[in-house]
Parts: structure tokens; sequence; C-alpha cells
């Protein structure tokens, strides 16, 4: 799309927060040290699961438990480039390899459509049931990717959370899906560094 002075405008941020919320809402449905449950258990979970969120158009989809394992390999390779983004050392390296690698077979078992009609343009999956259901996850972060703040969707680098989130801070530094997330890290750093103290061995 061009802008008035003939340049390419980049899509604004908060016109791509539907695709967000999509990706979202499948990178946040593991289990979670502060009480969230696992909703891709086995095939009745993620059956269930789909058919509370239409838009992912597997909505009285038959779902199995291999399918539930499937979504949550895609899930997790998912999960791991965001930690990846917020910075988190144990998700570099060869996890983050395994994650990309499982995302470039996810890519060509899920392949994408574009779709064009008289009001815009849009990459859609062009299979059914559940293989649509994991296209469509393909396809909101293909366009979200698009807009140039790929990045800026992050997990949690507090252990025990993980949760999926879009940093809105201006310099996108952003670590933590909340003030409280960061500050049980910052409390766990500080208990850890005062047990290494009392450890050490006094000076002579």
């Amino acid at each position: 799309m061009s802008s008035a002075s003939g340049g390419s405008a980049k899509p604004r941020p908060h016109a791509a927060m539907p695709v967000v919320e999509t990706v979202l809402a499948f990178v946040n449905t593991r289990a979670d040290g502060g009480g969230r449950q696992e909703l891709f258990g086995d095939g009745h979970s993620f059956e269930a699961w789909l058919t509370e969120h239409d838009e992912f158009g597997g909505g009285h989809t038959v779902a199995t438990d291999a399918d539930a394992a499937a979504a949550r390999e895609l899930r997790d390779a998912l999960v791991t480039l965001l930690l990846a983004h917020s910075g988190d050392e144990e998700s570099l390296g060869e996890p983050l390899q395994h994650a990309e690698q499982h995302l470039r077979r996810a890519g060509a078992l899920y392949p994408l459509a574009t779709v064009v009609t008289a009001g815009g343009v849009e990459l859609a999956s062009p299979q059914a049931g559940v293989p649509r259901v994991f296209g469509t996850v393909l396809a909101a972060v293909t366009t979200f990717a698009q807009t140039g703040d790929w990045g800026r969707i992050k997990a949690c680098r507090n252990p025990p959370c993980h949760f999926g989130f879009f940093d809105r801070t201006r310099n996108g530094a952003g670590l933590y899906c909340s003030t409280g997330c960061g500050s049980q890290v910052s409390m766990r750093n500080y208990r850890q560094r005062q047990r290494r103290e009392s450890e050490s061995p006094p000076e002579a």
C-alpha cells in the first residue's frame, strides 16, 4: 500500500494487534508455576480449547491425542523463539536451532495461500481441521512479522512463568510480562548473591 507521498507505508503496530492476540492466545496455553493449567494435554482438552477460539478456524473439529501433541510441539517451538526475543540464555543455541527447524517443517506441512479481495490481501490456510488451525497460527506470525515488530512478541524471562506478551516499552527492552515477575526475578537474584557472599571464605 502506498502513502500519499508515494513511499511505502509501514503497517502501524496497533493495526496488527489482532494477529498478535492470535499468536499469544495459542502460545499462552502452557501450564506454569503460577497455576495456569495445560490446555493441550490431550485431544479432548485441545478440542475444547478450539471450540472456545473460533478465530483459529477449528470449531467443531475432532482432535486426537496426536493432534494435541503436535499443537504442543508447535507452541513450544514458538515459545522458545519468544524467549530468545527476551534474551533468555537457556533458549539460545541448540534449543533455538531445534525450534527453528521444527517451524520450518511446520511451514512445509501447513502451507499458506494468498487471499486477494477488493478490501485487502491476507494469508490464510487452505486446509481444514487441525491443519487449518496450525496454518492460522503461522499466518498470524507471518502477518505480524511484516510490521517489523516481530521481536516485540516475547516470552517472560521469569522461569516459572514464560507467559507470552507484546512488549510495549518505548525502546523494546521489556523482559517480563508484569512487574510482579520482574520483582520475583530481582528478589531471586538478590538471594542468590546473598547466599554466595555468605558461602565465600573470609579474606585473610
